[in-house]
């Protein structure tokens, strides 16, 4: 099968490079609503101009419009996606559910994908995006190549094949703003899983001050051939925050690979360039099982190792190369984490030079105060950050055909294998003199210059004996080559908006307590006490109460398999066919931001929703209101009024901690302390405090308040709920 090249551009420049060398489809965010907020990004002047060149040169363009949507948001959020869609976009990404739902129904022939935000994980959450008409799911870089093969749902597959990696699956991260105001889900995150934690058992230090969340860069080159035999639609590269001579260099890697099936590439020298570009470490991460994800020792780009420091003065560094130096190459000294632009570069004798080559000795000045040997990496190749700035021509193939016959008009056809046009030109006359070639009319009707057009194929065909002028070829030629840019860039489609008509969901207010527990102790307590619903973590604690109509089964996140897990009463947090049993609610996770998710959720078969934790507690009272003047009743609710956020769910044990044992924390530098644990699946991560019970009494007469135990004792938990 064909697959796609799926390139990141930031701003304008990435985009250029994306286009240049060989992408497929790029994706693009605009000034707001994208998950990379501080990417420079597109105003919609640029989108135009943007969406304009990429269709120019046959280039797909995506507008990444994934992050989390408030209620007042909703309306611009609308008006952006509708001036895209009158402009032309390809397609838009989305995480949220409202949103995507109003957009489904508002614009039909509009296409979606589902962002990686949105946590497709399992073929269930595939299959429900399949059936709601959303074109392409992007795939968590979680899942295997394996997970993904078996996924036989007849929806186009995206995957990413490279760049950076979060240690959460994507959409569950929750770090970022549980330590400020930045949602990582609104397109603000902070990179706390590139800061250095220490993990503790107890009171004893296990591991101090390493990075030991922050994710190596994910890099496929070596195993594509694997991937070009796969299902995968789109292969997705991560960047839109990187430099465009990264963007550049990378598509150029992969858009080889690809063409020559991953064939005759020397992928360690390329590895080796782009280790100069950047470089957190690498690793075929989660798609291939490669259990060598993390950097615990450096978050930040390190590189390719160039030699070591043999010896130190104030004035002077000397080094003994394992690879070549250039004047104006960037170097770091790798565990002093200390590095500058080469300004001036000395061979062995002390003479300036403009290079030093591999196993010579060079000096360069130690104007960072380096003290301690130290080994020697290359952040920046100054002769291969000029060659990226030089963009590679990138044409499109066009036939001619010219008929010019005595006595008739002259015609000059071109196509692009979609378009075709044809002018006419005068009646042709006989020679006087020199009658013209075919071979120069040939020569003359391809000369395209400076325009992205190449002749593939000109056909010509005249009387004997005919007379043309060269100018009237060249203007023919001009005519046909504008008619075919304007068709290019601006591409006629159907734009249809449909009026939205929503209907009163079967739902109402109820109040309330509700119990979620993590253990049998626990779950004892509680069930002796009379709660709106009680929620057990533990399938045992739960399978020896179902019998109870208030027992829930607390559905473990990012299952593989979930309809398969489902039990009669089953709270969850992944999107599927939620009615696929009478009885399931939706916890947090769902990420519910606004009325619309709310009320999708409802029709979708919930029977309550808990909004999104990153919500003020003044934020859900409005969208209580909100609802009930939209659909005339009130929505049920549960809000969490005490327990630990998940901040973090991380496939597989990371941390190399005993499974099932709560005793581990993680803290990092502002001695901030959350809880961490292995359930033999995944790793989860606990926010450093509890929600404040006191902050939620403004709700208590709308919404079931719901309580999350971790390592409460029952005395604990008694104290707490009376």
């Amino acid at each position: 099968m064909k697959h796609e090249l799926l390139v990141p551009a930031g701003d304008m420049e990435s985009l250029k490079q994306a286009v240049a060398n060989g992408a497929d489809a790029v994706y693009v965010g605009c000034e707001n609503f994208g998950a990379r907020k501080f990417a420079k990004n597109f105003t919609n002047d640029e989108m135009i101009y943007a969406i304009k060149l990429c269709h120019l040169y046959g280039v797909r363009i995506y507008a990444t419009m994934n992050t989390l949507i408030k209620d007042d948001e909703v309306l611009p959020f609308l008006t952006q996606i509708e001036f895209l869609y009158k402009n032309g976009i390809d397609a838009v990404l989305v995480q949220d559910f409202g949103m995507l739902m109003l957009m489904r129904e508002k614009y039909p022939d509009l296409e979606i994908h589902a962002s990686t935000q949105a946590n497709v994980s399992s073929k269930d959450t595939c299959e429900f995006f399949y059936n709601l008409g959303v074109k392409r799911v992007v795939f968590s870089r979680e899942m295997t190549l394996k997970e993904i093969e078996s996924i036989k749902v007849p929806i186009e597959k995206e995957v990413f094949i490279h760049g950076a990696l979060c240690a959460s699956y994507s959409g569950c991260c929750l770090m970022s703003s549980s330590l400020g105001p930045r949602s990582a889900n609104r397109g603000e995150c902070v990179g706390c899983c590139r800061l250095p934690y220490s993990l503790k058992k107890k009171d004893r230090i296990i591991k101090k001050d390493k990075y030991l969340l922050s994710m190596k860069e994910l890099n496929t080159s070596t195993k594509f051939k694997e991937l070009l035999g796969s299902s995968i639609t789109s292969f997705k590269i991560e960047g839109r925050m990187k430099s465009p001579e990264y963007v550049g260099f990378v598509t150029r890697l992969y858009r080889n690979l690809i063409d020559n099936q991953a064939d005759n590439i020397n992928i360690e020298q390329e590895n080796e360039e782009l280790k100069t570009i950047f470089n957190r470490g690498f690793t075929e991460g989660n798609l291939f099982s490669d259990p060598d994800l993390i950097n615990e020792d450096n978050p930040n780009h390190i590189g390719l190792e160039i030699g070591k420091v043999i010896e130190i003065t104030k004035e002077k560094i000397k080094i003994k190369l394992t690879r070549e130096l250039n004047q104006e190459d960037g170097i770091r000294f790798l565990e002093s984490d200390k590095g500058f632009i080469v300004n001036y570069l000395y061979d062995e004798t002390g003479k300036l030079t403009n290079s030093v080559d591999e196993g010579h000795i060079c000096y360069v000045d130690n104007k960072v105060g380096l003290e301690h040997m130290d080994k020697v990496c290359k952040t920046i190749d100054h002769k291969l950050m000029l060659s990226m700035q030089k963009l590679p021509a990138r044409h499109i193939p066009v036939t001619f055909n010219v008929v010019a016959k005595l006595n008739t008009p002259l015609t000059m056809d071109i196509s692009d294998g979609v378009n075709s046009f044809r002018v006419t030109g005068k009646f042709v006359e006989a020679a006087s003199t020199a009658p013209i070639t075919d071979d120069q009319i040939r020569k003359q009707v391809e000369k395209l210059g400076d325009t992205p057009f190449v002749s593939t194929s000109t056909v010509v065909d005249t009387s004997p004996n005919i007379f043309i002028n060269i100018q009237e070829l060249n203007e023919l030629r001009r005519n046909l080559i504008a008619n075919l840019m304007n068709a290019r860039m601006n591409q006629k489609r159907e734009v249809r908006i449909m009026n939205v008509q929503l209907t009163r969901p079967n739902v109402d207010k109820e109040t309330g307590i509700s119990v979620v527990t993590l253990n049998s102790e626990q779950a004892d307590f509680v069930s002796r006490k009379s709660y709106n619903r009680y929620y057990y973590t533990k399938e045992a604690d739960y399978n020896s109460r179902q019998i109870n109509s208030k027992a829930y089964y607390k559905l473990p996140r990012c299952s593989r398999k979930i309809v398969d897990s489902l039990k009669i009463r089953t709270l969850v947090g992944d999107y599927f066919d939620f009615t696929a049993k009478d009885f399931v609610n939706g916890d947090y996770p769902l990420n519910v931001t606004n009325i619309y998710t709310a009320y999708y959720l409802f029709k979708a078969g919930l029977d309550v929703v808990m909004p999104s934790v990153e919500l003020s507690d003044v934020e859900i009272v409005d969208m209580i209101n909100n609802f009930v003047k939209t659909f005339k009743t009130y929505p049920r609710f549960e809000v969490l009024a005490y327990g630990r956020v998940e901040n973090m769910i991380i496939k597989g044990n990371l941390l190399d901690i005993i499974a099932n044992d709560y005793n581990y924390s993680i803290v990092d530098g502002k001695g901030n302390e959350f809880p961490v644990y292995y359930d033999g699946v995944n790793t989860h991560v606990l926010d450093c405090k509890n929600v404040e019970l006191s902050n939620k009494k403004i709700l208590k007469d709308y919404v079931v308040l719901r309580y999350d135990f971790f390592n409460e004792t029952s005395e604990e938990i008694k104290k707490i709920l009376n």
